[in-house]
C-alpha cells in the first residue's frame, strides 16, 4: 500500500473539519498507521522497564486527536505537531502518576541520548525534560517543537523538516542550538 501524500491527508484533515465523515473514516487508518509508527520508534528508546506500551501510547494520543472538536486543522503537519504535543503530555503525566505512586524519589532516568543525533550521555528524567523544553518553548517555539517532534515523535530531520514546512538546514541549525541550550539548561539541575 502506497502512503498517501502529505496533500491528502491535508485534503481528508479539512474535509472532516467540514463535517465530512466519510472523511474521517478515510483519514483514520492512515493517521493511527503513522502515529503507531511514531510511537513504536519512542518507545524503542524509552528507558528499559517502562510500564507504558507504544500501543497504549498511540491509542491515547489517537482518542484525543480525535475528540478534538475545537480544533481547526489546518495540514498534516499542524495535525502532527499536536501528535507530538500530546504523546509528550500523555508520557509526562504518566511518569508522575508513576513517581506518586512510587513515592520512593528513586525514579529511573531517561536519557537525552535516546533522541537521534544527541551525543551527550547525560541522564534527565520526562519531567525534567519537560520543564526545560516549557522553557525553551517561551524563548523559541520553533526549536521547542522541532525537539518535541524529534524527541515525542521519533521523526527525523528530513520528516521534521516536511511535517513543519521548513527547510532541512533550518531543522539541522534550530536542532543543533536546541540540543545545546537543553545540555546547558538541564546540566545546571533543578535548581536553576
Amino acid at each position: 500500500m502506497v502512503a498517501p501524500s502529505s496533500s491528502e491527508v491535508t485534503k481528508y484533515l479539512q474535509a472532516w473539519n467540514q463535517g465530512d465523515e466519510a472523511a474521517l473514516e478515510k483519514l483514520m487508518p492512515i493517521v493511527y498507521n503513522e502515529l503507531r509508527k511514531l510511537a513504536r520508534s519512542y518507545m524503542r528508546r524509552e528507558r528499559s522497564g517502562h510500564t507504558l506500551q507504544a500501543t497504549a501510547l498511540v491509542h491515547e494520543a489517537f482518542l484525543r486527536l480525535i475528540d478534538q472538536n475545537a480544533v481547526t486543522w489546518q495540514n498534516r503537519a499542524h495535525f502532527f505537531g499536536i501528535a507530538a504535543q500530546m504523546m509528550k503530555r500523555i508520557l509526562v503525566n504518566h511518569e508522575v502518576s508513576r513517581r506518586a505512586a512510587k513515592r520512593s524519589g528513586g525514579a529511573e532516568k531517561v536519557t537525552l541520548e535516546h533522541a537521534k543525533g544527541i551525543e551527550s550521555q547525560q541522564d534527565l528524567d520526562i519531567i525534567q525534560l519537560n520543564e526545560a523544553l516549557q522553557e525553551l518553548e517561551s524563548m523559541d517555539s520553533r526549536q521547542c517543537r522541532i525537539v518535541e517532534l524529534r524527541f515525542f515523535s521519533g521523526l527525523t530531520l528530513e520528516e521534521t523538516a516536511e511535517v513543519m514546512n521548513l527547510s532541512l538546514a533550518t531543522v539541522k541549525r534550530d536542532w543543533s542550538t536546541a540540543k545545546l541550550w537543553l545540555r546547558q539548561r538541564i546540566s545546571k539541575g533543578t535548581g536553576s
